[in-house]
C-alpha cells in the first residue's frame, strides 16, 4: 500500500484543517488506517486509528472518516490548539487492534505539516 498525506498547513488557534490520506495497491478496503504525529524534538505519538479510537489529547477535537470509493480516509481536526502542531503522518495495518502501537502498522506515508498558530 502507498500512502500519500494531504491537507497540513498553518491555521490560527481553534482553527480546523482536514487531512486526507489517499492510498493505492493493495485493496484499501482491506487495511485498517492510523493517524500519527511528531513534532519537534519528541517522539512519534497516536493520534486515531480505525474510526473511533482518539489519543486523549484529540479526543473530541478530532474525528476519522474514509471513503472506500476513493481510498482515502480524512483526518478532520477541530478546535485546534498550538501544541497539535506537529508532522501528520498516515498509516496502514491489516490489524484492527493494538492501535496506538506504531509497529503494528507496515505502510506509511510521508507526513504533512500542520501548524497552529497562537
Amino acid at each position: 500500500v502507498q500512502l500519500q498525506a494531504s491537507g497540513g498547513g498553518l491555521v490560527q488557534a481553534g482553527g480546523s484543517l482536514r487531512l486526507s490520506c489517499a492510498a493505492s495497491g493493495r485493496t484499501f478496503s482491506s487495511v485498517y488506517m492510523g493517524w500519527f504525529r511528531q513534532a519537534p524534538g519528541k517522539e512519534r505519538e497516536f493520534v486515531a486509528g480505525g474510526s473511533t479510537i482518539f489519543a486523549d489529547s484529540v479526543k473530541g477535537r478530532f474525528t476519522i472518516s474514509r471513503d472506500n470509493a476513493k481510498n482515502t480516509v480524512y483526518l478532520q481536526m477541530n478546535s485546534l490548539k498550538p501544541e497539535d502542531t506537529a508532522v501528520y503522518y498516515c498509516a496502514a495495518t491489516p490489524y484492527g487492534s493494538n492501535w496506538a502501537n506504531p509497529a503494528v502498522y507496515g505502510y506509511w506515508g510521508l507526513g504533512t505539516q500542520v501548524t497552529v498558530s497562537s
